[in-house]
């Protein structure tokens, strides 16, 4: 049976962590959780230990001394993925705004249909978003339209974070290059991803917004992103050195 993980960074998600997590292990297909955690205030480490007792060698956790940044939790969880030897390495939020029952149409499209990095996708099949201010569908669709233009990446949704890698794709970017720390580390793993010649497709979700909690989206971050695509295109993309 493949080896199936899911990745979910954490900061202040009390609310939302043990529901995901029951979530994820109620799906068909033995999928494995690991959390990144990066010093919440608010107990989320204990309840995650807490599971940990009920679902031995299911479910992991990796606490980190603070706001460190969603890309640095997601190259953690990645590179500790690799060195465990899951085949297949799943990106989610832990806020139910990516719907758990959505993995297993992930793992099938790369499984199955052959990709080598699914895209739960908010804008291949129009615009899936529930929730969100207008305003909020409107930058975001746009902001994927303008990174589309600059990287001539053909992905609809090039800032969603609710995917599926195989594992020799985390293998063979270097995740020790990946420079931007925000939403646009994202962006800068699809254009890695597709630079170095994997198969990616997009597979239509319904996004939610968060119902519980509290987002975590800024400025500064949607500002790394816009000029981090800037630099990108300028950037070679080379093979992780063995």
């Amino acid at each position: 049976m493949d080896k199936k993980i899911v990745i979910i960074p954490t900061y202040n998600e009390k609310e939302n962590i043990e529901k995901i997590i029951r979530a994820v292990f109620a799906l068909e297909g033995e999928y494995h959780v690991i959390v990144i955690e990066d010093g919440s205030p608010d107990g989320t480490a204990s309840i995650v230990k807490r599971l940990m007792e009920e679902f031995p060698q299911r479910l992991f956790i990796i606490e980190r001394t603070g706001k460190l940044g969603l890309g640095t939790a997601y190259i953690t969880g990645f590179k500790w993925a690799v060195d465990h030897g899951y085949d297949y390495i799943f990106e989610m939020d832990a806020d139910f705004s990516h719907n758990p029952e959505d993995l297993p149409r992930l793992y099938e499209a790369c499984a199955v249909g052959g990709a080598d990095l699914a895209i739960g996708s908010r804008y291949c099949n129009g615009i899936s978003v529930i929730n969100w201010p207008i305003g909020r569908v409107i930058m975001s669709y746009y902001a994927s339209v303008y990174v589309r233009t600059i990287l001539g990446m053909r992905v609809y949704d090039t800032t969603a974070g609710f995917k599926c890698y195989k594992r020799k794709v985390l293998e063979t970017i270097d995740l020790d290059n990946i420079r931007m720390k925000g939403y646009g580390f994202q962006i800068e793993m699809k254009y890695s991803t597709y630079r170095l010649g994997f198969k990616i497709q997009e597979v239509p979700i319904i996004f939610v917004d968060r119902k519980e909690g509290t987002s975590k989206m800024s400025s500064g971050i949607f500002g790394e992103a816009f000029w981090g695509v800037m630099l990108l295109k300028m950037r070679k993309i080379k093979p992780r050195k063995i």
